[in-house]
């Protein structure tokens, strides 16, 4: 198994975990259950560690596909620039969720504050992690590119030949 392959296992658990736990966060606070706000926090946790694999394997990945000719060291540029705010996004939602566990065990007059704090945060993350998806898929599915992006691989190119 080599970089690519593990890059593909590991990058949409924190896409589809910082979606499923913002809307089990907002579940826990609109029925005001400590228990499925506790969940939420835990699968924040668990996504910020798979955003770490995903940015620690992305340099490998990019390495193997970077000089197809279907692809360019742009597109692969664009991606890594959202992978890395989102993953930003998801370590700090990672730590605001142990703060927000600790706080809910301990009853913290904050814990409330924390749960607000960290749904406003999955809501950046949600939008970086759409934008990240689509860069991503971008890559190798060429049905979904726009135009702009085919006209920047054909600059690519273009610029590699000279």
């Amino acid at each position: 198994m080599n970089d690519a392959h593990l890059h593909m296992l590991v990058n949409h658990f924190p896409i589809i975990g910082v979606i499923l736990g913002l809307g089990i966060l907002f579940t826990g606070v609109l029925i005001k259950n400590n228990s499925v706000k506790n969940t939420a926090y835990g699968l924040f946790i668990v996504t910020a560690v798979f955003a770490a694999f995903s940015i620690g394997t992305g340099d490998g990945a990019e390495a193997m596909v970077e000089d197809m000719p279907t692809v360019g060291k742009n597109i692969i540029h664009i991606h890594e620039e959202i992978a890395e705010k989102l993953a930003i996004s998801l370590y700090l939602l990672g730590i605001i969720s142990i703060i927000g566990i600790y706080f809910t065990i301990k009853k913290h007059s904050k814990a409330k504050l924390i749960s607000f704090v960290a749904i406003v945060i999955a809501i950046i993350g949600v939008f970086l992690a759409q934008k990240t998806g689509t860069s991503g898929g971008e890559i190798r599915h060429t049905e979904i590119r726009d135009t702009n992006t085919l006209n920047v691989i054909s600059q690519d190119e273009k610029i590699d030949r000279d």
